[in-house]
């Protein structure tokens, strides 16, 4: 299991930002998931939050290519 902030290729729903926090914190992509859904239900500005992690995480293919 990767411990790095990345947007994995497998198990994607939208952009891979959920099932990326998931990886690096250890719990289920659900769950992340659910939480972020349910944030939706609150003011605030999580549809900001997730598109700027959209942004700066780097693809799981770019950053292991990187490290070669």
């Amino acid at each position: 299991m990767s411990r790095k902030l990345v947007r994995p290729r497998q198990g994607r729903m939208i952009a891979g930002v959920c099932a990326g926090l998931a990886q690096r914190f250890g719990r289920s992509a659900g769950f992340i998931r659910l939480l972020f859904l349910l944030s939706l239900l609150l003011p605030g500005t999580q549809v900001i939050v997730y598109l700027v992690l959209w942004v700066l995480m780097p693809n799981e293919d770019r950053h292991a290519a990187a490290r070669y």
